[in-house]
């Protein structure tokens, strides 16, 4: 198991680095090599395990980016992140099979964090595979363009398990080692508000795969819609819902604001000692 492996398996706070111009959270956008840099510094003075560079925003209904676009955007955002920290974990957002074969020809090994589980592009499974990556795949119906009109469930909770399962067979197929996959339930991906809470309830059924679990609820729509609030205005609530997102079994938080979100995990893991006692 490597370094990057490990990290998948410990709890911790994955810091997201956007290089984007249109990400939902305006503030979480750094779309220059100095800003990058700036960031990336600040996120592990904070305490992050890994930083999450990403080209291409995901948000409902965002725009397409062709792929050089988006391979323009990682590249720099990865040379400023070597610059500060040469030996920081990066994990690369994409969907993309050809952004991580650039990423990895050229920077060495990261995380590939993909948000369609491998059914953005055919080839990404076999890729991650050959280059013996660790592998995080999310769930989502459809695209950042249409999966907004796929949130029809019967029962998200056991769905969102059967359609996970589906994915890590195919892993498997692939070739890619159980020990180096990461599983994300999608919150806020083809999922309605009133959905997102159902599924942290049950977010715990994940459990039986026996993977580590990302989440990813950092300033969304589940937690400032329902409060009639702005994502800027989140920080607060955020906290409640990654200390319910813990509780239930998640490993590592994806998160725009890394020192409260350590503070949660800090107090989390001493309540969790007390409680074991």
């Amino acid at each position: 198991m490597s370094r990057l492996d490990e990290i998948l398996w410990q709890r911790g706070v994955m810091a997201i680095v956007n290089a984007t111009p249109d990400s939902f959270y305006a503030a979480s956008r750094t779309q220059s090599h100095r800003a990058i840099a700036e960031r990336v510094e600040q996120v592990l003075k904070e305490g992050a395990a890994i930083v999450d560079i990403g080209g291409y925003s995901s948000r409902p209904d965002a725009d397409e980016v062709s792929l050089e676009e988006e391979w323009s955007r990682v590249d720099m955002a990865l040379s400023a992140t070597q610059e500060v920290a040469k030996s920081v974990a990066i994990s690369v957002d994409t969907f993309r099979s050809e952004v991580v074969r650039r990423a990895f020809d050229k920077y060495g090994e990261v995380v590939v964090n993909d948000i369609t589980g491998g059914l953005g592009d055919a080839d990404m499974l076999s890729v991650v595979a050959k280059l013996k990556l660790p592998y995080i795949a999310m769930h989502m119906r459809g695209t950042p363009q249409t999966m907004q009109s796929q949130a029809c469930y019967n029962n998200v909770v056991a769905e969102v398990v059967s359609e996970l399962q589906q994915r890590l067979s195919a892993m498997e197929q692939a070739g890619i080692e159980r020990c180096r996959i990461a599983l994300d339930p999608g919150f806020g991906f083809a999922k309605t508000v009133e959905q997102n809470y159902e599924l942290l309830a049950g977010l715990h059924a994940l459990g039986r795969f026996g993977q580590p679990l990302l989440v990813g609820v950092s300033r969304k729509s589940m937690i400032y819609k329902p409060l009639g609030i702005t994502p800027d205005k989140a920080l607060a609530p955020t906290q409640a819902v990654h200390w319910e997102a813990l509780r239930q079994g998640a490993t590592l938080l994806r998160v725009h604001d890394v020192a409260e979100a350590v503070q949660t995990l800090q107090l989390y893991e001493r309540f969790s000692e007390n409680d074991k006692g």
